[in-house]
């Protein structure tokens, strides 16, 4: 349970505070547009692997609150922590990243289309939300870590 939560709030934490700002550091890549081209192809991998991730933990925890109490508890905080993070996770990758990857596609290199260009307003947007949601699943994770280690501590 745990490692399955940490390998997933770990790429998080990888992806926003080393990836992402290294590969928009200037100087590091030729262009920005490849920068965004590196984040965005890693975030749809971290978001497989969360929802991997999210599947073994409630497999995991199941069967261990049941062996532990010889209940499943599927109402427990941390599996509902986890179905909500699995949401956010799906959403964000099937209905926010292709929508941003396709607006990539259809304008080109983002960073050259005018900043009030209607397509250009709608993938800021979509970046934002993309944020919002990674940071809700972020913080969803610390708590649903918190509720893991708490459970162990339950005679």
């Amino acid at each position: 349970m745990l490692l399955s939560l940490v390998v997933w709030i770990g790429g998080i934490i990888f992806l926003a505070f080393v990836e992402a700002p290294a590969a928009f550091a200037p100087g590091l890549l030729p262009t920005r547009h490849m920068a965004g081209s590196i984040v965005g192809r890693s975030l749809d991998l971290l978001h497989y692997m969360a929802i991997v991730s999210g599947i073994v933990f409630l497999i995991a925890s199941l069967a261990y609150s049941h062996m532990a109490s010889g209940t499943t508890r599927p109402l427990a905080a941390r599996h509902i922590l986890i179905v909500l993070m699995l949401l956010l996770t799906g959403i964000s990758q099937f209905a926010i990243s292709p929508r941003m990857h396709a607006l990539r596609a259809e304008v080109g290199v983002i960073d050259n289309v005018p900043l009030d260009n209607p397509l250009r307003h709608e993938f800021d947007r979509l970046h934002v939300w993309s944020e919002k949601f990674e940071e809700a699943i972020l913080l969803l994770g610390l708590v649903a870590l918190y509720t893991t280690a708490q459970a162990f501590r339950e005679p």
